[in-house]
């Protein structure tokens, strides 16, 4: 259903809001990634050990396991005043906010375990932000020529966080300490949930102001503490499993949690005939956990596997490229401090033109020919690296390649989210979209892992080549997509 509030075009208010909420969602990445590895370094921790933190990374893959309750449940007390999609994201801010409070308080990192247990619930909370943003989106913003400035917006504020994260707190932490250093980002991260709480009421809803918020506030710290309690103790029990298993930090567990994580996209595929005749009563229709999952293969029907196979190639260059190109340009003869200039200002504002275009052409061209146009400019960013691999060590040529690799990347990812959000179904778009952005990087994650690999087969510039091509490819499936419609929801 949309949300009433929804505006009848796109307006300078809610590109404020996305571009915010954006920020607020990309601040906490590094902080329970990069940033968390050089502290942990930093403290001594032994690489061994600080390879186990890399598997907090793996949680947002995961996320279309609780994205359903996003859909079904309101947050009491916020939900109750200010309605389901924003009662969740005060939720998640308020999780944001006291995880990194935590892990500012715990910043000398003498107990690992609460370090970890404070790490995975940024994680868990961080993505909980996204999926209710990104549903909340959807509702308000259903329109192909709506959701263009929304998705530029809302990515200029996450890839402007990052770069604050990554660099603004690693200055902070130098001069001022890594408390210093979390409890600021803390702040930053929080700024959303004032701003929503001083918001109107949901026209749906209502009641007292005050009395929603304090109400919200101790369901919240509920929740909060719940999860901390399931956080520990599943943690403790996946640990328990991996030592028994043999699996230390040296282990590579990722290609087997991706692998896992896309079983249970194959098994709704394999089960798509009974899918199709499923009633609208039915069990796997109405589950809450199944049925916003179920409800895509019925209303797609086979065509549901044309989609999934897009899905997944479209960014897989991208994804490929991404961990191999800062190597590729150490092996050429750039130094450190080049590489660092252009993936600052260069990759940053490459980035956000061609997230600004591609949002700005969103309002403007049909998606079949933003999609092609995406993926073409996608894979002339990879070609690029290849390109700058026949040039003399040039510090301009390196920014050259830089903006084409990342304007590419930021156009192609722009034109990308807004088509995933056309797909869903208004009932689900938390689930739905969380399903769609997660089945959309495992295969290219799981390809990844292997990169290293390809790269001592075929060389570096067969590589990126390689990579490139898989961008073109996408192209092929434009004509089968352009004919593909959802069947009507018969509930």
């Amino acid at each position: 259903m949309t949300d009433p509030l929804a505006p009848a075009r796109t307006d300078r208010r809610g590109m404020a809001l996305y571009g915010l909420l954006g920020f607020a969602a990309g601040l906490p990445f590094y902080m329970f990634s990069t940033v968390l590895t050089l502290r942990l370094q930093a403290h001594g921790v032994a690489l061994a050990v600080i390879g186990f933190f890399a598997w907090v990374q793996l949680l947002p893959t995961l996320k279309f396991v609780w994205a359903p309750l996003l859909d079904r449940y309101d947050i009491p007390g916020f939900g109750r005043f200010w309605g389901r999609r924003r009662g969740w994201i005060m939720l998640a801010s308020l999780g944001i906010f006291t995880a990194m409070v935590a892990m500012a308080l715990t910043a000398s990192d003498a107990s690992l375990a609460v370090t970890a247990l404070f790490a995975v619930l940024l994680a868990f909370w961080t993505t909980t932000l996204e999926v209710a943003a990104d549903a909340w989106r959807i509702e308000l913003y259903p329109t192909q020529d709506e959701q263009g400035p929304i998705v530029a917006a809302n990515l200029w504020g996450y890839r402007s966080a990052m770069v604050a994260a990554g660099s603004g707190a690693l200055l902070v932490a130098d001069s001022g300490g890594w408390t210093a250093a979390y409890l600021l980002i803390a702040v930053a991260a929080f700024l959303p949930f004032p701003l929503l709480a001083a918001m109107r009421p949901d026209a749906r809803h209502g009641g007292g102001r005050g009395v929603a918020l304090a109400t919200g506030i101790a369901a919240s710290a509920a929740i909060l503490l719940a999860a901390a309690a399931v956080t520990a103790a599943v943690g403790w029990v996946v640990l328990d499993l991996a030592v028994r298993a043999g699996i230390d930090a040296k282990s590579n567990v990722t290609p087997y949690v991706l692998a896992l994580c896309m079983l249970p996209f194959l098994l709704m595929a394999a089960a798509l005939p009974k899918i199709r005749r499923a009633a609208p009563d039915s069990a796997l229709r109405t589950s809450t956990v199944l049925g916003p999952y179920v409800d895509f293969f019925w209303r797609y029907g086979f065509a549901a596997l044309i989609l999934m196979a897009f899905v997944s190639i479209y960014r897989m260059g991208d994804v490929l490229a991404l961990n191999l190109s800062k190597p590729m340009i150490k092996g050429l003869g750039y130094s450190l401090t080049q590489i660092g200039k252009a993936d600052s200002v260069v990759a940053l504002g490459a980035s956000m033109i061609g997230v600004g275009l591609g949002g700005w052409l969103a309002t403007r061209w049909r998606m079949t020919w933003l999609l092609a146009l995406g993926a073409l400019v996608a894979g002339l960013g990879n070609f690029a690296f290849v390109w700058l691999a026949q040039q003399r060590v040039d510090e301009v040529m390196l920014y050259v390649a830089t903006a084409a690799d990342q304007f590419g990347n930021g156009f192609a990812g722009t034109v990308f989210v807004v088509y995933l959000s056309l797909l869903v179904n208004p009932r689900y778009p938390g689930a739905q979209y969380a399903f769609l952005t997660g089945f959309a990087f495992l295969l290219p994650r799981l390809l990844a892992g292997a990169g290293g690999v390809m790269v001592e087969a075929i060389g570096y510039d067969g590589f990126f080549l390689l990579s490139g091509a898989l961008s073109f490819a996408a192209v092929l499936f434009l004509p089968a997509l352009a004919r593909i419609s959802p069947r009507k929801d018969d509930r």
